[in-house]
């Protein structure tokens, strides 16, 4: 019995290498870049929504308009928009952020809380 060894060749192709590099590098860096773009609309909208849910703490309380605007304004972002509404004894406080302040992907940001108002 004879043994036949088979010569592998190696082939090496370094041109294969460099396609795959330049198709896959730019689509990891977008996926990336929208995931972070996601993550910072999702930290925004935790904001928002704190915001929101102090800001009708303090009109609940009684508190004046001004002073429901700062308590609010001081955890929003900076850029934010709050308002500030009252139906019966409900308190409506909502807080937003402009699309083209969350990134990118441009995600309307809001967060809203209704508490009721308490007696005196």
């Amino acid at each position: 019995m004879s043994s036949c060894r088979r010569s592998r060749t190696r082939r090496s192709d370094p041109g294969a290498v460099t396609v795959e590099s330049a198709l896959v590098i730019p689509a990891l860096v977008l996926f990336l870049g929208a995931l972070l773009c996601g993550l910072g609309a999702f930290a925004t909208q935790s904001l928002c929504q704190d915001a929101a849910r102090a800001g009708a703490r303090a009109a609940a309380r009684g508190e004046p308009a001004d002073e429901v605007l700062r308590v609010a304004r001081d955890i929003a972002p900076g850029h934010a928009r709050v308002e500030i509404g009252r139906d019966g004894s409900l308190v409506r406080v909502g807080v937003s952020v402009p699309s083209w302040a969350t990134g990118v992907l441009g995600l309307a940001v809001e967060g809203w809380a209704v508490a009721h108002v308490e007696p005196d």
